[in-house]
């Protein structure tokens, strides 16, 4: 199934907010086999993602059931997650920074890419996905929002996902 581009938004943000959920909406659009796609401060909330409302009536995933297993709200939580368990991995080994994290499963791939300011990029993809080609699209996004994503865009965000709930 394919993401949900995000809808709904631009009422009343900036126009640095605008133009990071047009980004946003762009990757989904644009980039074959992306399921979902979200966007996690440095503190691990939900900044942006790719069904901000969850009012399209569908499951996430086939099979998923009656809660939104997979969607982005959930991949909000494994990135955050993930993120954190990498970066404490990377301390220990002296590793530096990390920068991409990839998990494949039988059934998806998961991506997680660090932003400048801490945040992270996270895309959950179909088991037949590119992955350079995802690699690549979530790079450019990385490149483009990243010297935008300030506190005070990211405060803006987050008050607008807590508007959208």
């Amino acid at each position: 199934m394919k993401a949900q581009a995000p809808t709904g938004y631009g009422r009343g943000l900036s126009s640095q907010a605008r133009n990071l959920h047009w980004l946003l909406s762009n990757l989904v659009d644009e980039v074959p086999g992306i399921r979902s796609v979200a966007v996690v401060s440095s503190d691990g909330l939900l900044l942006l993602n790719s069904d901000p409302d969850g009012a399209d009536g569908q499951e996430a995933l086939p099979g998923a059931g009656d809660g939104p297993r997979g969607s982005s709200a959930d991949l909000a939580t494994i990135v955050s997650g993930l993120g954190s368990l990498t970066q404490g991995a990377a301390k220990l080994m002296d590793g530096g920074a990390v920068k991409q994290t990839m998990i494949t499963m039988d059934e998806g791939s998961v991506f997680v890419m660090s932003i400048s300011d801490g945040s992270l990029l996270g895309v959950h993809a179909t088991p037949d996905c590119d992955m350079n080609v995802i690699a690549y699209h979530m790079a450019l996004f990385v490149g483009r929002a990243g010297h935008v994503l300030t506190p005070e865009l990211r405060s803006e965000l987050r008050k607008s996902m807590e508007s959208a709930q």
